[in-house]
């Protein structure tokens, strides 16, 4: 897949807030309803300036909050990141430790500016149980406070793999076969989606990856049949509220068909 967004000049910029922005909000006409963000570039980030892969999380942590204030502020219904991969436990302990750290702090942070954030819901997709004890408590108490919140809901992918989320849902519908509450004949795509994390939400219509790779790294593979792709040429902590608009931009600019002509 070709990159679709290198880094451009400052009238696409402009175009951004001229042509997106109506009272310090996006145009919801045809505003994606659900964006998906694949974090990456830390690590070269701090590598880049000869620092620990550690402070490269610290700060894609930063970017991170900016961004999920702005699609609060843009009007955005659904955010879906990917911040700890099933693979992620192969990177160095001090590493997996950090990133883990910077988790905590921002369910802390995310109590502390409840009043602040009352209309965002954070939820958490991916296998919990690895995680640990403290951390899952925390994640429970997060998800509580936001259940009945009506504005954005951010999902943080965390010891997620796309793989990993199709057996799970596989597994629950087999143990509904086997109990007699299935019919084999009852599965379909719709039942199939209903089963994943991500249940009950409409899948992304933008995903879009800074760094510079152009691949989806087992990143809601079955939520991406139709999402349209973005690549960015720009590390994950340089990442901006102004990327995030020329993103939307190009989406806008794209012919969605479905499979129709």
């Amino acid at each position: 897949m070709q990159c679709q967004a290198p880094r451009c000049g400052a009238w696409l910029f402009k175009r951004s807030k001229d042509n997106l922005m109506q009272n310090n909000r996006l145009d919801t006409a045809d505003l994606p309803a659900h964006i998906g963000i694949i974090m990456d570039g830390n690590g070269r980030w701090a590598k880049q300036r000869g620092l620990p892969r550690k402070y490269g999380h610290r700060e894609g942590a930063k970017t991170f909050r900016r961004i999920v204030e702005h699609c609060e502020r843009i009007g955005l219904r659904y955010l879906t990141v990917y911040a700890f991969s099933t693979e992620n436990w192969k990177r160095p302990k001090d590493e997996v430790d950090s990133i883990m750290s910077l988790l905590e702090q921002y369910i802390d942070e995310a109590f502390a500016r409840q009043k602040e954030d009352q209309d965002i819901r954070t939820c958490f997709i991916g296998d919990m149980s690895a995680l640990s004890p403290i951390l899952q408590q925390k994640i429970q108490r997060i998800e509580a406070l936001g259940k009945d919140r009506t504005g954005l809901t951010v999902n943080v992918a965390l010891n997620y793999g796309g793989r990993d989320e199709l057996a799970h849902a596989m597994r629950a519908i087999a143990g509904q076969v086997q109990q007699g509450k299935l019919d084999p004949s009852d599965i379909d795509e719709q039942l199939i989606s209903a089963h994943l994390y991500t249940g009950g939400q409409p899948d992304p219509d933008l995903i879009i990856r800074p760094s510079g790779e152009e691949r989806l790294s087992n990143f809601l593979i079955w939520q991406a049949a139709y999402s349209e792709f973005v690549f960015m040429d720009v590390l994950w902590p340089d990442f901006t509220p102004e990327d995030l608009d020329r993103a939307i931009e190009i989406y806008r600019g794209r012919s969605r068909r479905f499979g129709g002509v």
